[in-house]
């Protein structure tokens, strides 16, 4: 599976600390992040993470693309709903998108508990039926 990391800055320790407590199950799959989310991912687990450009600089666009033409199969996005964005239009296009392409999305710890639980169950594997439609 193909899996974007994304964490506005508040939330990039508890993405990072999410990651390394699950580890085994990430080490399995193909990871990308937006730029510091990816490097701290990184330089914390040991894992790839294909690196694109910050958020507020067009990684969250960039992934959109991604999702656009079905080659992201989950994203984890620990936005912080305290604090104003300024790239929040991004944001809101990402999040349409998961929706628009059945990309299933979690952005806080809770629901990406649920949802790593499932991959590792293998109740995400209805993605690969897409993957080879697209």
């Amino acid at each position: 599976m193909n899996i974007a990391l994304i964490a506005h800055d508040k939330k990039k320790d508890d993405l990072v600390r999410f990651v390394l407590a699950y580890k085994d199950i990430f080490a399995k799959h193909s990871l990308s992040g937006t730029g510091t989310t990816g490097l701290r991912v990184m330089e914390a687990t040991g894992l790839q993470v294909k690196r694109f450009q910050s958020g507020p600089l067009g990684g969250d666009q960039q992934i959109g693309a991604l999702i656009a033409k079905n080659k992201m199969d989950i994203v984890f996005f620990f936005r912080d709903p305290l604090t104003a964005q300024p790239h929040e239009p991004d944001v809101t296009a990402l999040v349409r998108l998961c929706d628009v392409y059945s990309v299933p999305l979690a952005t806080n710890m809770g629901t990406a508990e649920v949802l790593i639980k499932g991959l590792e169950r293998g109740d995400i594997a209805w993605r690969n039926i897409v993957n080879e439609i697209k």
